[in-house]
């Protein structure tokens, strides 16, 4: 399995069979490391629709077939040209063919009228567990999360303003019982502007295990 990180919130994972790409805002971003008529991928998963999450989902999806994941106001901001989806809401869950995939809550807003933000915990077949947070402030049920699953990595945002900051990242990973945290949602505009190295080694004073990905490079969760 390979986590490929493309910039901003945009990552993909591959587990060698299927290939699963999330929140791709590519056009537009300064650190995107593949444009969107390269990427391919079997699934797009969205946390929201933000512009700088929903990105370019609508175009690739159309391209590629790539089944979408996401809430039901979500998928109605799609172009009649797609037409493969597996809506879902917070606290549902359903099987695919790399694993078993739960929607959970994110503390945000959507970018869709009526919608909600979302996280995924994704539990893949070879026994890794992924958690996604999305967007999202710190909030207590994280705690939940770290209860119910064995979480590898969590993918967290440390940008602050719009999201958590480093600090509260920091807390939520120690909710999370995550075993690693991959930061991401940051640098992108001087308002998030972070230095992930610095969130680095603070985690590590606090016994938490951080991998910096940079756009463009991959890892072996």
């Amino acid at each position: 399995m390979e986590f490929t990180f493309y910039g901003h919130a945009c990552f993909k994972i591959d587990t060698g069979k299927e290939s699963l790409l999330f929140d791709p805002f590519l056009s537009g971003n300064s650190q995107a490391a593949v444009s969107a008529d390269k990427v391919e991928c079997d699934y797009i998963l969205l946390s929201h629709a933000h512009g700088d999450h929903f990105g370019d989902a609508d175009k690739i999806a159309s391209r590629t077939g790539a089944c979408v994941i996401a809430i039901p106001e979500v998928i109605s901001l799609f172009s009649k040209n797609v037409s493969n989806f597996q809506p879902m809401n917070l606290g549902g869950s359903f099987k695919a063919d790399f694993g078993k995939v739960k929607m959970v809550q994110a503390f945000h807003s959507c970018g869709a009228p009526g919608g909600t933000p979302c996280g995924f915990i994704i539990q893949f077949n070879n026994g890794k567990t992924v958690y996604y947070s999305g967007d999202t402030a710190l909030f207590g049920d994280m705690k939940l999360f770290g209860e119910l699953f064995d979480i590898d990595y969590a993918v967290l945002p440390i940008g602050d303003n719009y999201t958590m900051g480093p600090d509260d990242a920091l807390i939520a990973a120690k909710f999370l019982k995550a075993k690693c945290v991959i930061p991401v949602h940051y640098s992108t505009w001087p308002v998030i502007e972070q230095n992930p190295a610095d969130f680095k080694e603070e985690a590590q004073k606090q016994g938490i295990a951080v991998k910096i990905v940079k756009p463009g490079e991959s890892l072996e969760p």
